[in-house]
């Protein structure tokens, strides 16, 4: 292993945390340099990132790469133990180009208060806390990074947000760590039963030394703090305060890469860790999956504010890919970790389009907007190409995310109830009708008729510089990966093998 190879997780991880501190000695006034210094901290880090994958091994069968594992605390037997496989890596490169876009975005972009400083500091911190909880292989460590995210996402919703901004992120906040306390009694108590929290070690115990009693109730900590990191119904109503009143950035890092933390503790920890309670909870899983599928969509047909409505339907969604997840199978896994990136590029898109209409006519009310396609053609056929991405047209990023979860209910592990997960299969297609109900709603309203009276005399510019450095590569992606969804099935399809044989011998 070279240098490269034996740094270049911590490098991913540390450097914004370097580049912020870097901004925090330049003096507030110095605002250009402050956004320049931001802008290189994430484009290097992004940089970090594909050098990875650029050295990533595809064909080494799913094991871990880039491990690096050094003790950290000794006391408690924990150490610090990086490493990435084909299930993280599409969610690292996932983070680092969100991040860059969001920064971009921000140039001229920067909510009241207006101060940079801050607002990109909180940016770099929340950079620091999602690559760390995709790379790390301990679970302190993995705690750590966990909570990391809990307070930048905090003040930029509490500091910059809406209206309601203190009520959203209190909210966030409570119910975050309140999922988190249970999820690190899970941890302890995985510890106690096995002495060790090292996860590859864990997984390859595959719930060996934890009688399956203990199991189950180890793996209701976990679930709670994971289901409302995702959000799971019912514990989802944190989720449409935050998103509403979230400054624009901050709603885009969360759909995009904040959601996916809870997902992706079911499949790195919950499912290879505690497999027989994975079998005992997996049908309640997917019944909470397909509950908020339908719940999500209808919620949507209920709203008036664009950006709430996009809020719900993150709902719906991410029922999709804890379906595939609650499968247990390797089609299913695979379809939740490509769910988890098509709903980031998505939906994290549609959320820079709610910010930049509220921004222009100042409302995010359907009923007073109207004619973007006339007034704004370029935001209204981006808007358009996203609604039809989110729906699962055939060709878009949006399919591959939902078809092959549903088609790996129609065949959930042997140990599952087949009946069970058929009519669950059933349902979720139900939930893609709705889905094409809310996003066409949403879309004939925004984009199509006429402009409003209140708008018709008013000079609202179409998309600026800094939207389409941000936010052209992100559409690039979304048709990119619907025309070819290989790019991201070839590699997580063999660390998934693995996984489910190692927890469920298949």
């Amino acid at each position: 292993m070279n240098w490269f190879d034996s740094w270049a997780l911590t490098l991913v991880t540390f450097i914004p945390i370097v580049g912020m501190v870097v901004m925090l000695i330049i003096p507030r006034k110095e605002e250009y340099s402050i956004k320049v210094v931001a802008l290189l901290t994430t484009v290097v880090t992004f940089g970090v990132s594909v050098a990875i994958a650029a050295r990533f091994d595809y064909d080494a069968g799913g094991g871990l790469q880039f491990d690096v594992d050094k003790p950290w605390i000794d006391t408690i037997s924990s150490r610090y133990h990086v490493g990435i496989d084909g299930i993280s890596l599409p969610l690292l490169l996932l983070t680092t180009f969100i991040t860059v876009a969001c920064v971009i975005y921000s140039w001229n972009h920067f909510p009241k208060p207006h101060t940079p400083k801050a607002f990109l500091a909180l940016i770099l911190v929340l950079e620091t806390g999602m690559v760390g909880t995709f790379i790390a292989q301990d679970l302190i460590l993995f705690f750590v990074f966990f909570e990391i995210v809990l307070l930048p996402m905090f003040f930029m919703i509490g500091v910059w947000g809406g209206p309601n901004r203190s009520y959203a992120s209190i909210k966030f906040f409570l119910f975050t760590m309140f999922g988190s306390a249970f999820m690190l009694l899970g941890f302890l108590a995985i510890f106690w039963q096995t002495g060790t929290f090292d996860i590859p070690e864990l997984s390859a115990m595959a719930g060996d030394g934890i009688v399956g009693s203990t199991q189950n109730l180890i793996f209701a900590g976990l679930f709670l703090g994971f289901a409302i990191k995702v959000p799971m119904f019912p514990f989802h109503t944190w989720l449409p305060d935050a998103h509403t009143e979230a400054p624009t950035v901050g709603s885009v890092l969360l759909a995009a890469v904040l959601l996916k933390l809870g997902t992706y503790g079911f499949v790195r920890i919950a499912l290879p860790v505690l497999p027989d309670a994975a079998i005992d909870w997996a049908p309640w899983l997917g019944l909470l999956a397909v509950i908020g599928i339908i719940y999500g969509a209808l919620a949507c047909l209920a709203q008036s504010d664009m950006k709430r409505l996009i809020a719900f339907s993150s709902v719906a969604h991410m029922g999709f890919v804890m379906l595939g997840i609650a499968t247990l199978t390797d089609i299913g896994i695979n379809a939740a970790v490509f769910g988890m990136v098509a709903h980031g590029l998505i939906t994290g898109m549609l959320f820079f389009l709610a910010g930049s209409v509220g921004e222009r006519y100042g409302t995010r009310e359907m009923s007073r907007l109207g004619g973007l396609l006339t007034q704004t053609p370029r935001l209204g056929w981006i808007l358009g190409f996203l609604a039809m991405a989110s729906l699962g047209l055939p060709g878009l990023a949006g399919f591959w995310g939902e078809f092959p979860a549903i088609l790996a209910a129609y065949n959930p592990l042997d140990a599952l109830p087949l009946e069970t997960f058929r009519s669950y299969m059933v349902i979720a297609a139900v939930g893609t009708v709705l889905a094409a109900g809310y996003l066409l709603w949403m879309l004939q309203r925004v984009a199509m008729g006429k402009v409003k009276p209140e708008f018709e005399q008013t000079d609202v510019h179409d998309i600026n510089t800094a939207e389409w450095i941000a936010w052209s590569p992100i559409l690039l992606f979304v048709l990119a990966l619907g025309v070819y969804p290989d790019i991201i099935f070839g590699v997580t399809n063999d660390a998934v093998a693995q996984l489910t044989a190692t927890a469920f011998g298949g």
